[in-house]
């Protein structure tokens, strides 16, 4: 039997990357769709439970999760098709690759960051190797060469000395004991005020909030709990974080599963999560508390899960206060689960494809292959 598909370990910045867009949101749907693909394998999703997370095939997925195992982050961009471009020696290229990435100042410019009007000038009036490229055909150039026009940002990397133990737990479990795995982290801050968003609507006439921005109601912390074998997904919203509102949470979990074998809740760092209480409540109740390494929350499988709920929940909302958005929370949890569909039902439902593409191979003379 064939390994099942999952992506490779990350590493911490892209685990903080694929979390900030899955989080936040970006420009592109197809970037955020392709994020949540690869962050959900990261935190042991099978494939079917990939699919029904972002609606779609479960071919996709997998083509997906390949191509990010082949080319990193760059797989998430899309690669629009285009015209035929003005031809330039890779050399050419090359030089221009280079000239962007090194700072104008040490080339004579009294400036200290390049624009594409100003980068486009400095080629074409170079002596020994005049280049006459177009703006838009210059950021073409940047772009296929990995070269983009960014901030300057901070990123943390995981200084946990158990980081690969604990990396190599959580894949462990995950993969060979998924009916005995949960997570539990918390999603917010929940505020009550206008949310941006984005819907069907008719042309030029989007819908539209009240520009109210102050924040009248305080914020509130979503408790979630996470099946990964059921796909089930669960939770309460607090009014703050704590060890007691964690120890609730791990409770409902432990009564998920009666029968006292063990089960295995992977869960981050945070303080309120590995008190004196909760891990002897875990000792005596056959729990294994396993934690993400430092700064590498996004190996917890959970996290994909919170994005849908910002974007069908937060996003383009106006909750006039945080019970009303409790009871909207819980109501897309109650449609999110009666939609998931159990792994015997897929099971069967890949067979059935499998007897069906046989059949057409069959009919049309042509040998048919085993289905993966």
């Amino acid at each position: 039997m064939a390994d099942p598909v999952r992506v490779r370990r990350l590493s911490d910045q892209e685990g903080q990357t694929l979390l900030r867009i899955t989080r936040r949101g970006t420009g592109s749907p197809i970037r955020l769709r392709r994020a949540m693909v690869v962050l959900a394998s990261a935190g042991g999703n099978t494939v079917p439970a990939i699919a029904r997370l972002v609606q779609a095939d479960e071919d996709t997925i997998r083509q997906v999760i390949h191509r990010f195992n082949e080319s990193g982050m760059a797989s998430l961009d899309p690669r629009w098709a285009g015209g035929r471009p003005r031809q330039i020696s890779p050399d050419d290229e090359k030089f221009i690759v280079t000239t962007a990435k090194t700072r104008p100042e040490a080339l004579g410019r009294p400036f200290t960051r390049w624009s594409i009007r100003k980068l486009a000038d400095y080629l074409s009036l170079q002596p020994a190797r005049p280049i006459q490229v177009g703006r838009e055909r210059l950021r073409q150039i940047l772009h296929r060469n990995g070269i983009t026009f960014q901030r300057t940002k901070t990123w943390k990397e995981s200084t946990d000395p158990d980081r690969d133990a604990k990396l190599a737990r959580i894949e462990y479990v995950s993969s060979h004991m998924p009916q005995r795995v949960f997570a539990f982290d918390e999603f917010g801050p929940l505020a009550v005020r206008p949310h941006g968003g984005a819907g069907w609507a008719p042309t030029g006439h989007p819908d539209r909030l009240p520009a109210n921005y102050h924040k009248l109601h305080g914020v509130r912390q979503f408790h979630g709990c996470y099946s990964v074998g059921d796909d089930q997904l669960w939770g309460v919203v607090r009014r703050r974080k704590g060890a007691a509102n964690t120890l609730a949470a791990l409770k409902s979990i432990r009564r998920a599963r009666p029968d006292g074998a063990p089960i295995y809740i992977i869960l981050d760092n945070l303080s309120a999560h590995k008190g004196k209480r909760i891990r002897a409540w875990a000792a005596r109740n056959k729990v294994e508390l396993c934690f993400t390494p430092t700064y590498a929350s996004w190996a917890n499988p959970i996290e994909a899960q919170f994005g849908p709920l910002r974007t069908f929940v937060i996003a383009g909302s106006n909750h006039p206060n945080h019970t009303v958005l409790a009871r909207k929370l819980h109501a897309y949890l109650r449609w999110r689960n009666a939609h998931a569909r159990h792994p015997d039902v897929l099971a069967a439902q890949r067979r059935e494809r499998a007897r069906v593409r046989s059949e057409r191979l069959r009919r049309w003379g042509q040998p048919a292959t085993r289905a993966a």
